[in-house]
């Protein structure tokens, strides 16, 4: 393995970048912030850009910040991080662990914690850009550093780009981001094509006829209609979807009723669709109209169910050659740590950026649990019971090797157009 030289040129600065990156992402840890709100961290990283030379751009979709640095002629290349935390109560016990609570966009008080490693994504990213514009001399072009809002929501990407986005940069010649995930720590994956999937939340309300619990003759008992939905829309997947294709659908709420002997006069479903391709985004979300429709039909519905569907992510699709031209590059700095890795049903704004710019883009995946523990619970069979994913109240990434191996992908990444 033989690092270009440009590339270990540029990461010869870890070494003074990693003391205030681990102490910039404990902060972060400490202090997270909802989505839309991340006012603080904005604050924080735009002050780390303007130091570093960066032209700084801040407050665009709202809290997002946007830093260009200029070095002569050559490629644009855009690096993204994204900076919202979740309404999750921290359960890691680490000495940095936090105890914030905010309030939510509902009205709610509810606690905030960095469950999901986005504080891991802007400490990488601040420390690229630092590096990167400490050795300006070892590459030409444009580094635009991104920091993006409401991740976890799905509109802050959207929200950037409606806020005029394109015309605060220059047009990028690719995109690239990254996220933390439940591997192990120090290494890291690349994926050509769909990577993430889709997804769609959708609310579904279906109207009854309430009655006393005593006299169901008299009523369209939308409790038994809900859980006849719930039992049909199992057979979307297995018997609408090829099986070639993957696709999941999650009814996570159903909510009905207040007392014991009261029929309500309606149920509320709650549900989540992961596809890997428009058109069998198409065939489920499909589905579930036609089955609703039909089963209120069949009960004899009083009025027509109601569908609404929001917190809706694009396809992540990677660019097959932006995607290779990564991959080598990361087998040059990382060796046998640069994997491939199958696609994960989780889902991303991400590509809304480069979507709407009109760039290619590839978006790969760092691990972030301490490389022993993972091989022990792999050993055991027992990773998916012993190693905490995204989003649980025990999802800690290790501080190192995470950061210094989320630091030298952005580079290298970068560096695989700006040394070029």
């Amino acid at each position: 393995m033989t690092t270009p030289a440009p590339v270990s040129a540029v990461l010869s600065g870890l070494a003074t970048t990693r003391p205030w990156q681990e102490e910039l992402y404990r902060d972060l840890h400490g202090h997270p912030e909802l989505s839309h709100q991340e006012h603080r961290t904005a604050a924080l990283v735009a002050a780390r850009l303007r130091d570093a030379g960066f032209e700084v751009h801040d407050g665009v979709g709202g809290t997002g910040v946007v830093g260009i640095l200029r070095n002569g002629d050559g490629p644009a290349v855009l690096l993204r991080a994204d900076m919202d935390a979740l309404p999750v109560r921290e359960a890691t016990g680490l000495p940095y662990a936090s105890a914030v609570t905010a309030t939510d966009a509902a009205g709610e008080e509810v606690p905030v914690m960095h469950a999901c490693g986005h504080d891991v994504h802007v400490a990488c990213l601040a420390g690229a850009a630092q590096l990167l514009a400490d050795g300006a001399e070892h590459w030409h072009g444009t580094l635009i550093a991104l920091f993006q809002p409401a991740e976890e929501v799905g509109d802050g990407a959207r929200g950037m780009v409606e806020d005029g986005l394109a015309d605060l940069i220059p047009t990028p010649q690719v995109a690239l981001a990254q996220h933390v995930m439940p591997a192990p720590a120090g290494v890291v994956g690349t994926h050509a094509g769909a990577v993430l999937s889709a997804a769609d939340s959708m609310r579904i309300t279906v109207h009854g006829r309430g009655a006393h619990g005593s006299m169901p003759q008299a009523a369209v008992d939308p409790v038994v209609l809900a859980a006849m939905i719930v039992v049909r829309l199992q057979t979307v997947v297995a018997r609408e979807v090829a099986p070639g294709e993957t696709a999941v659908l999650t009814v996570g709420s159903l909510r009905a009723g207040t007392k014991s002997n009261v029929i309500p006069e309606s149920a509320t479903l709650l549900l989540n669709v992961r596809t890997f391709s428009d058109a069998t985004r198409e065939t489920v979300l499909g589905a579930i109209r036609r089955i609703v429709t039909a089963e209120c039909q069949a009960s004899g519905c009083p009025q027509e169910p109601e569908f609404e569907l929001f917190d809706r992510f694009p396809l992540t699709d990677n660019d097959p050659a932006a995607t290779e031209r990564v991959a080598s590059a990361f087998a040059d700095v990382f060796g046998d740590r640069a994997t491939a890795v199958g696609q994960q049903s989780a889902s991303e704004d991400f590509s809304d950026l480069p979507t709407a710019l009109g760039v290619p883009y590839t978006y790969w995946f760092v691990g972030g649990t301490d490389a022993a523990t993972y091989d022990a619970a792999a050993a055991a069979g027992r990773v998916a019971q012993d190693i905490p994913v995204n989003h649980p109240a025990r999802f800690a990434p290790v501080v190192q090797p995470t950061l210094d191996t989320g630091t030298q992908a952005l580079v290298a990444g970068a560096l695989a157009w700006l040394a070029g």
